[in-house]
């Protein structure tokens, strides 16, 4: 490959991302000599995926790394949580209905407390669908992906405005539904994707500063093009990846070609639970 009339040596690179103990990606892809420079002292060293400064998910890098944020902390033990807002306490504004989710996870880190239970840890998005001038909220809520341990009833009850002299509860600020979650063979994925899906609108991310971090190492000598090239056009084969990552199965795989750096490979794997599956 040349660059301005000058040759620059092209390397196929191997990437393992690590989300916690069962999610594993694995990227093979094409990488310049010049790309390889700026990183070079720290191939094959353990480093943590870094989040992207993209926010608001409109962004392709971002909503993986939220993928791949959500598999290394959250399992089956957490909770999913959609809230919104009624008519009379919907927020004037993202920074109101900001400050309106961040008291209640206060409460929910509160409750957390006198129960005896781990720090809360948490995934926020926040959906804003305006109104044609582009302003005015017609339409604010919010899903939070967070750590078990309380009971969903005391989650959707704490969704309401401090309580008054004289009453049981507060009012309610709208309708709030926790469910478990549910991960599938690519973990939250499907999840996921629905909440960061093309929005009608905006939607922001943030998340606990507690969280633990996916990781990842690279090696530039294992594959070669041909060797790639190899791989891409024969049938679909996850043997080659479960018997160099023991342990794990594969439970998706795509292959892509690009008319100038060639072939690269994307393979996500899951942890075998006991039982086999």
């Amino acid at each position: 490959m040349k660059n301005g009339g000058i040759a620059v040596r092209c390397f196929t690179r191997r990437k393992e991302i690590h989300c916690g103990k069962n999610y594993l990606e694995i990227d093979v892809y094409p990488y310049t000599e010049r790309q390889g420079d700026a990183v070079k002292k720290r191939r094959g060293k353990r480093q943590r995926v870094t989040s992207p400064k993209q926010r608001n998910l409109n962004d392709k890098n971002a909503r993986r790394y939220l993928t791949q944020l959500a598999n290394t902390n959250f399992d089956e033990s957490g909770y999913h949580i959609t809230a919104t807002y009624s008519p009379k306490y919907l927020p004037q504004s993202i920074e109101d209905a900001g400050r309106e989710i961040r008291n209640y996870l206060r409460r929910v880190e509160e409750r957390r407390k006198k129960a005896g239970l781990e720090p809360l840890k948490y995934i926020l998005v926040t959906e804003c669908k305006t109104d044609k001038g582009g302003e005015k909220p017609v339409r604010i809520h919010h899903h939070i992906l967070m750590n078990g341990g309380l009971p969903r009833e005391t989650l959707e009850s704490i969704w309401s405005r401090p309580r008054r002299k004289g009453q049981k509860q507060g009012e309610r600020l709208g309708f709030i539904n926790a469910d478990k979650l549910q991960p599938q063979d690519n973990g939250l994925e499907a999840l996921c994707a629905y909440l960061t899906k093309n929005p009608n609108g905006k939607k922001r991310w943030s998340s606990s500063k507690n969280l633990e971090h996916p990781w990842f190492t690279t090696n530039d000598s294992e594959f070669s093009r041909r060797k790639v090239e190899k791989i891409a056009k024969a049938p679909p084969d996850g043997s080659i990846w479960e018997k160099r990552y023991h342990g794990f199965r594969v439970v998706d795989y795509k292959a892509e070609f690009n008319e100038i750096t060639g072939w690269s490979l994307s393979v996500k794997m899951r942890k075998i639970a006991e039982g086999g599956l």
